[in-house]
């Protein structure tokens, strides 16, 4: 599925046009794999991140957790299934907060230009 392309995103719109509800499912989906690190904040899995894209709510999957937790991956594939969400292929390259580099505890942000 999507070969060639490191992402896959999960659209919050059903194969019929249908907005996904409730409104904070990427949120609420993410959620489910977000830890607490040693600073005591809640964040989310580098490998799955809620995003607007074209005016809606997805969630990026990156196609890396497919190797590292089969049983992960799997589940969200069969959530976007189950209720009938599109799917399409993610960035090809890196996207911004893969690239610059942040300490523990610190909001990622591009550098002064």
């Amino acid at each position: 599925m999507f070969d060639g392309s490191p992402e896959i995103v999960i659209q919050g719109v059903t194969e019929t046009g249908q907005a996904f509800r409730p409104s904070d499912w990427a949120e609420r989906l993410c959620g489910m794999m977000s830890v607490f690190g040693e600073d005591r904040h809640l964040s989310y899995s580098p490998y799955l991140k809620p995003i607007m894209a074209g005016g809606g709510r997805c969630v990026v999957v990156d196609r890396r957790l497919e190797e590292l937790d089969p049983a992960a991956f799997t589940f969200l594939m069969g959530f976007a299934r189950d209720n009938e969400l599109k799917l399409r292929p993610g960035r090809k390259q890196k996207r911004p907060e893969d690239i610059w580099p942040q300490l523990p505890g610190e909001a990622v942000a591009p550098a002064p230009a």
